[in-house]
């Protein structure tokens, strides 16, 4: 069995990062969504993941999960090396700020969860989601001009770099964040990627919503028909 579990590609951002690079190497594996947030979504996850949490990629007999475990998974059976640059120096540059993502950023994960479909008003600018910002802004306009050469991405052609900030794009589009210069040119080349706009369609037409309460708890819900 090889199976890519997943939480709604709408709202899981740890899920569509190691899914965008699957798709983008074609990695052989069928994708599992198992909806978040509804009553039994905890007892499903429990059954085949050591954290009942998802990504999580089962592989005949191994289970790896973590979306970075995974992603480095996906970069070993690749066959030509599509996820990582082949450049040594970029390479490095490009699994830092990967870890650093997904380290990191605390404040932005707060105030603006990842909602792809969703339009929604500009959150307060607290101290450490203006420092967020412009630390995402600032990495992304050196990115491309120091390493952004041969193509539209962080590192010129498209990387795991790119599969981890591209729920970082979505969020600074579903709430109006301020982006200038080349980040502002790299967040509209990710919205136009080709294989981001198919995964896009997918999470627009999910059935699954999930709301949220005053003090961040959230729960699922099936969505009226019509």
């Amino acid at each position: 069995m090889r199976q890519l579990v997943l939480g709604n590609l709408n709202y899981s951002s740890w899920s569509i990062r190691p899914l965008l690079a699957a798709r983008r190497v074609g990695l052989p594996v069928e994708e599992v969504i198992v909806p978040l947030d509804f009553p039994d979504t905890s007892a499903k996850l429990k059954e085949i993941s050591p954290t009942a949490k998802v990504p999580l990629l089962i592989w005949d007999d191994v289970t790896v999960w973590e979306s970075l475990a995974i992603t480095e998974w996906i970069a070993d059976w690749a066959p030509h090396g599509e996820v990582w640059p082949e450049d040594a120096a970029k390479r490095a540059i490009a699994r830092a700020v990967t870890s650093e993502m997904h380290a990191g950023f605390p404040a932005l994960r707060k105030a603006c969860p990842m909602d792809i479909r969703g339009r929604e008003a500009t959150p307060e600018m607290t101290e450490g989601l203006e420092a967020d910002i412009l630390r995402i802004q600032t990495m992304w306009d050196q990115m491309r001009t120091e390493y952004g050469d041969g193509g539209p991405y962080l590192f010129g052609k498209w990387s795991a770099a790119d599969a981890f900030y591209t729920p970082v794009v979505t969020r600074f589009r579903t709430y109006g964040l301020p982006l200038t210069g080349a980040a502002a040119e790299y967040s509209a080349a990710i919205l136009e990627d080709p294989v981001f706009l198919e995964l896009e369609k997918q999470a627009e037409a999910e059935p699954w919503w999930i709301k949220y309460t005053a003090d961040g708890r959230s729960s699922g819900y099936l969505k009226p028909e019509g």
